[in-house]
């Protein structure tokens, strides 16, 4: 009998859930919202209720699943099966998940960063076609990436491997959160792109309707700002542009020192698709390595929200 996998993705908002064939075939999935009230002590708590409940709404057996897997932010302790720091769920301690799921569910458990997580899921089942040399960048409210090297995700010493939102592409440049300046996330991530867009928008002195709705007061979001620029708003475009410029230079200089065979771009922000990845490859050919621009390619992610569950179902199969 074939068993299944369970895929958990740990957002500061929802938690999805998914039940996959050892293939990685989606078969059933659900979400929660995050409860991050109480130092977010609710949360795995939640997560252990959800699995057995719907377990035994489904009329399934613990010992017809090899595992869990789990995405969660934060910094993460594979080994202990730990988290700490992750601001978002509110736990500002570090939390035993691994333990506390392993008790509560009666599976073997096993996570990993977020965005890691995605990467192995677009690897797996969408974008990164099984390729044992991926880059994946994910662009939402921040920036985050999982570099996939030699079929292996690069942790690093202390996990901090593939930050890539926090590559440096203006040097003083924007003030970034983690405290350094220029971080390729404060130009390229959803909020990034509205701080430039209104930077702009201010010394701008042509017809525009983006500059008209920001002197207007008007609530900006990245998605409006490409769909301007797709409308030929002239000061948008600018915007796209310079977007673009930073996005291509990090995948270029990610490339150049990994030299994946796809660098797979997700996240919210790349829902704007063929219209940004091209002015993002320009980018990447101008400052690629020659060997780089002609192996490496530039790819749209394909999974969307699966990503994560999808990944975080792949870390069970080293249960098999």
């Amino acid at each position: 009998m074939a068993k299944k996998l369970i895929g958990v993705d740990l957002g500061g908002t929802t938690i999805k859930f998914a039940i996959l064939t050892e293939n990685g075939e989606i078969q059933q999935k659900w979400s929660l919202r995050t409860n991050i009230l109480d130092e977010g002590s609710h949360i795995v708590p939640d997560i252990i209720d959800s699995i057995n409940h719907h377990l035994d709404l489904y009329k399934m057996d613990r010992d017809q699943f090899v595992g869990i897997g789990m995405g969660t932010p934060g910094t993460i302790d594979r080994d202990k099966g730990t988290v700490v720091g992750a601001y978002n769920l509110n736990w500002k301690t570090t939390q035993k998940v691994k333990e506390q799921i392993e008790e509560g569910t009666g599976m073997k458990f096993s996570l990993d960063n977020d965005a890691n997580v995605a990467a192995l899921g677009e690897r797996w089942k969408g974008a990164g076609n099984e390729g044992d040399d991926v880059a994946f960048i994910t662009l939402g409210t921040g920036v985050g990436g999982g570099l996939i090297s030699n079929g292996k995700l690069v942790h690093g010493m202390v996990g901090a491997g593939g930050e890539v939102g926090h590559m440096i592409v203006k040097p003083n440049g924007y003030l970034c959160t983690c405290g350094n300046r220029g971080c390729l996330e404060q130009y390229a991530s959803a909020t990034g792109i509205v701080h430039i867009a209104q930077d702009k928008a201010e010394e701008y002195e042509g017809d525009s309707r983006l500059k008209a709705m920001i002197d207007n007061g008007d609530e900006i979001t990245a998605k409006i700002v490409f769909d301007l620029a797709k409308q030929n708003d002239y000061l948008a475009n600018t915007v796209v542009d310079e977007v673009a410029f930073y996005l291509g230079l990090a995948a270029a200089n990610l490339s150049n020192a990994l030299n994946p065979e796809y660098l797979v771009i997700g996240g919210g922000v790349s829902a704007a698709g063929d219209f940004l990845l091209k002015r993002v490859n320009e980018n990447f050919k101008k400052f690629a390595f020659p060997t780089v621009r002609t192996s490496t390619q530039l790819k749209l992610a394909e999974l969307g929200n699966d990503a994560g569950v999808i990944g975080a179902a792949s870390l069970a199969r080293q249960f098999m």
